[in-house]
């Protein structure tokens, strides 16, 4: 992305301001940071911040040459056109929402994607457009139409064309299932290092890999910390616990985004609601606050999952025993309070130097479904060798035992898979 000058901008009703997200934020849509105010105070109705701070701002926009203003608080349409109207004429005012839309259309991948994303910049635009408007004028183009009003019919135009698209991604991961794959998401806050603990898990990745990105299961999740590297899930082949897997690196969550704007990405709340298990990755190293903060929300966006729940505490290497027990003390606190099935007991981990990982996989393999040990045998031949095959790509095969005329195959698998290997060796037998 090109390169633009901003200045951050930061409310809070007190305490200290924390402005680090917002200007990693900024970094991911392609501003340089050029200058930086905060203010501890109430919201101001027109300005969002005080009036002389609100001066302030524009005349720090006019020294630095900025051409964009990126508020870390939501602003009302008012607060929006009011703030550029102060500011030096040409000057975009943007608030975290529509700087995450930014970044989104960047990083859009896909059509469903590309889409969404057009559907939620719009709706951020549509009342601030009303606001610039005269609704007399409105009111009487109604007709002849409007900037307002073609806004809203292009709104229900891509609300169609996202329809009509169907879930290719919910009908793919149903086609895994019958071979065999259980789906396992990691859900969480950016820069809670979910993509590093991904490459730990996948079978095919190197943990120091930097592959190109491909489509699906050949795509490759970033380690770096960028926020929002991609919009699409990233999906690879694991073996957990000795049972295959397909693991999901979803997009991370940030803090102060609206509820609506994370509903608009269908993609990645949909792995999370399907999934067999979902590891909810949280960073350690937040205080205990900012944890139950963090996870709360969280818990709130997958109180729908279908799946069991697996509490993570990732980068515990960074902690000493007693901050250790106070992250679990929060975790444990947000899990008693929580409607999302959260277990009280999370795992304490280190994806970057690979500790406890067994411990992980244990808990994530507990979770799945159940499996069943079964013994089949199939007469010798090229179809019992592909049955063979079929189960080693969907199943823990424990032992092939080649007996004159007849093969023996044990093995675990979850139920549907069990049952279909048995269904295809007495059809084999059966035909003998």
């Amino acid at each position: 992305m090109q390169s633009r000058d901003a200045v951050v901008a930061k409310r809070a009703d007190a305490g200290t301001i924390d402005t680090d997200e917002i200007r990693g934020l900024a970094r991911s849509a392609g501003y340089a940071v050029v200058a930086e105010l905060t203010q501890r105070r109430g919201s101001d109705s027109t300005y969002e911040f005080g009036r002389g701070k609100a001066e302030r701002l524009a005349e720090t926009v006019a020294a630095t040459g900025a051409d964009t203003v990126v508020f870390d608080n939501e602003l009302t349409p008012t607060q929006t056109v009011e703030l550029a109207a102060l500011c030096p004429e040409g000057t975009r005012v943007l608030d975290r929402h529509r700087l995450v839309l930014d970044i989104f259309e960047a990083r859009a991948g896909d059509r469903r994607s590309t889409l969404q994303v057009e559907r939620a910049k719009l709706a951020w635009r549509l009342p601030r457009i009303r606001e610039r408007s005269d609704e007399q004028a409105m009111n009487r183009r109604t007709e002849s139409g409007t900037r307002y009003y073609d806004v809203l019919d292009r709104l229900d135009e891509l609300t169609r064309k996202i329809e009509a698209l169907g879930d290719e991604a919910a009908a793919r991961r149903d086609r895994r299932r019958e071979e065999g794959f259980e789906y396992v998401a990691l859900a969480g806050y950016t820069n809670a290092g979910k993509s590093t603990l991904f490459h730990r898990l996948a079978d095919d990745l190197d943990f120091s890999a930097r592959d190109p990105d491909h489509a699906d299961l050949d795509a490759t999740a970033e380690i770096e910390d960028r926020l929002f590297e991609t919009l699409d899930t990233t999906t690879r082949r694991a073996t957990i616990d000795g049972r295959p897997t397909l693991v999901t690196d979803t997009v991370g969550f940030v803090e102060g985004l609206s509820h609506e704007l994370v509903e608009s990405f269908h993609g990645t709340l949909s792995v999370t609601a399907s999934a067999e298990c979902v590891a909810v990755v949280a960073d350690a190293g937040d205080p205990p606050a900012r944890l139950r903060t963090k996870l709360a929300t969280t818990c709130d966006r997958l109180a729908d999952a279908d799946g069991e729940l697996v509490a993570v505490l990732n980068k515990a290497d960074l902690l000493d025993p007693d901050e250790l027990a106070a992250r679990r003390e929060a975790v444990a606190e947000v899990a008693a309070a929580s409607d999302a099935p959260l277990p009280a007991d999370p795992v304490a981990v280190s994806a970057i130097e690979g500790q406890n990982l067994d411990a992980l996989g244990a808990r994530i393999s507990e979770a799945l479904s159940e499996r069943r040990s079964v013994e089949i045998a199939a007469p010798s031949g090229d179809d019992a060798m592909r049955l063979v095959s079929w189960l080693y790509e969907r199943a823990s095969v424990d032992d092939v035992d080649y007996r004159g005329d007849e093969v023996r195959i044990a093995f675990t698998a979850p139920a549907s898979i069990a049952a279909t290997a048995e269904s295809r060796a007495a059809a084999l037998d059966a035909d003998r």
